[in-house]
């Protein structure tokens, strides 16, 4: 028998399996089968839809997708081809699959044992199927088609976004890429600010050579001919200098400058304020950078620094790309266009790329350079793997990988033999295993007593009572005094109330307890004084009964 030829495509909706007849016929033609993709009848001859599973639900979907995308066979997939797929019972008998995915074709085959192929004709079926496919499924239309790729699309990119936001080496790329635009920016704005101002006080610059200083001397001083020692503290405070304040003060009376108008001079000071403030938000941007990389990168921080550790991120793409990167391309990264050219010209290779902004390099003498960047390389990959999986950040291992890197230094300049690095990192690791003891036994304490004041809350919630917390200080009445004050105002009522004989109920006074039983009391004198009875007698039979 013939060889038996399936096609298995992978929609938003669902999983379909395509039966292809005469599929080596069709292989000899593929020009004509290239032109067929877009006419429905030729198609419709070529392929026969065997079997549609649809996806239960977005999640299954997004699951499903994920899997295929790294190359890993899906359960549901998996279950669909097992029940599907024909298996071939001899060598005659032989059963092909057609599948997009190479890696996905190597999954089942040794998952399931069938023969996958995704070269000859394999795409250009694929894709009349995906051209045809609302037509081929009945049931399913353009617009329901149309609607399952929008929302797989955009939950597979949330995904993926995701996935970077937790790692937020985003925001790290994103500063380094500002911190050196506002640098080029600072320095262009400078140097304008120095040339302008020049016209009206040249002897500044020479004064004042640092340009952010200088911007804010110029923003402060404005006019030099308003400029008096009344001012001269205010200036020493911008300064920090009180020499270099009095010789402002006394180049202002006589510089050699020209005379400004008040409309330049305004344009001028606001100016100089934009360039004041630009360099106040690059230092608030630099501390930015180095609070994210405390938390993202910490070992790559503390062993490069910040700034040369973000610039290796950012050049690498992301965290995740540099830790995978060995340390050969670490060395060099950021100098690509040195080292191909050198290639091409059959020249010296590049020793270092960005790493070269490390003072370590800048401290190894002229022979050692391209030993110590090769070792700082290496040492850079270590950090970054290190940074990129473990789950609780420290700097634990940055700070051991630096002083290797300061031994090694040590070796080159007077032969003093360094530590082994299976040594180091074992230190590294005790210390490490014992930070996260520590850290458990915090979070487990605190957690107790969070536990602890809610078991007491809810206990005084059910006795009716207020809880009070240990640390809040209350001062709390005693309940005698509570009582007592209570029992005055309620004397105070009832003397208020004389009877119409004029007497005063000084016994009824001391029996009294709320408003209520003084007015049942009030009722039942008056039924015995109808009987004949004195309210007194009254009194003596409630006390003996």
């Amino acid at each position: 028998m013939p060889t038996k030829w399936y096609v298995l495509f992978e929609h938003a909706a669902g999983y379909a399996l395509f039966h292809v007849n005469e599929f080596e016929e069709v292989g000899m033609m593929l020009p004509q089968l290239e032109a067929a993709t877009y006419d429905l009848g030729r198609f419709n001859s070529v392929v026969r839809l065997v079997s549609f599973t649809p996806f239960k639900s977005a999640v299954q979907a997004l699951e499903s997708i994920n899997a295929i995308s790294e190359g890993v066979l899906p359960e549901d997939l998996q279950h669909f081809l097992d029940v599907t797929v024909p298996k071939g019972s001899g060598k005659k008998d032989k059963t092909t699959l057609g599948v997009a995915d190479p890696k996905l074709a190597a999954a089942i085959t040794e998952a399931l044992g069938i023969t996958c192929t995704h070269v000859g004709i394999v795409p250009e079926v694929i894709r009349g199927v995906r051209h045809h496919f609302t037509n081929l499924v009945k049931g399913f239309t353009a617009k329901s088609s149309a609607v399952a790729q929008l929302g797989l699309g955009h939950s597979y990119s949330r995904a993926k976004i995701k996935f970077n936001v937790h790692r937020v080496d985003n925001m790290i790329i994103q500063s380094i890429a500002l911190l050196d635009q506002l640098d080029k920016d600072i320095n262009t704005f400078s140097m304008r600010i120095r040339e302008w101002y020049s016209y009206h006080f040249p002897e500044l610059v020479k004064i004042v050579p640092e340009n952010y200083m200088f911007a804010r001397c110029a923003k402060f001083i404005g006019n030099r001919k308003t400029l008096t020692t009344e001012s001269l503290s205010d200036l020493e405070e911008i300064i920090m200098d009180s020499s270099k304040a009095q010789a402002i003060l006394d180049s202002s009376k006589s510089s050699m400058g020209m005379d400004i108008s008040e409309i330049d001079l305004l344009n001028i000071e606001m100016f100089a304020s934009r360039v004041v403030s630009l360099a106040d938000y690059r230092k608030q941007l630099a501390e930015y950078l180095r609070s994210k990389m405390s938390d993202v990168a910490p070992n790559l921080a503390t062993l490069i620094g910040e700034q040369v550790g973000a610039r290796l991120i950012a050049h690498a793409g992301s965290l995740t790309n540099l830790a995978k990167y060995p340390a050969s391309t670490v060395q060099i990264l950021g100098a690509e266009k040195a080292l191909f050219r050198a290639l091409k010209t059959r020249g010296n290779t590049p020793k270092y790329g960005l790493i070269f902004h490390s003072t370590f390099i800048g401290r190894a003498g002229t022979k050692n350079k391209g030993r110590i960047s090769r070792y700082l390389a290496n040492k850079c990959s270590i950090a970054s793997r290190i940074d990129c999986f473990t789950e609780k950040p420290s700097r634990i291992f940055g700070e051991h990988l630096r002083q290797q890197v300061e031994d090694r230094l040590k070796f080159y300049e007077t032969g003093d033999v360094p530590k082994k690095n299976i040594e180091v990192m074992k230190e590294a690791l005790e210390e490490y295993g014992q930070q996260v003891l520590e850290d458990a036994t915090e979070n487990a304490d605190a957690s107790l007593k969070k536990k602890k004041k809610k078991k007491k809350r809810k206990a005084a919630e059910m006795n009716g009572e207020q809880h009070v917390e240990e640390d809040e200080i209350t001062t709390l009445e005693p309940p005698k005094k509570k009582k007592k004050k209570a029992a005055a105002v309620e004397d105070a009522v009832n003397e208020s109330v004389v009877p119409e004989n004029g007497e005063i109920p000084k016994k009824k006074k001391k029996k009294s307890v709320s408003m209520v039983e003084d007015e049942d009391m009030a009722v039942n004198e008056t039924i015995e004084s109808e009987n004949g009875e004195t309210p007194k007698k009254k009194k003596k039979k409630k006390a003996s009964e």
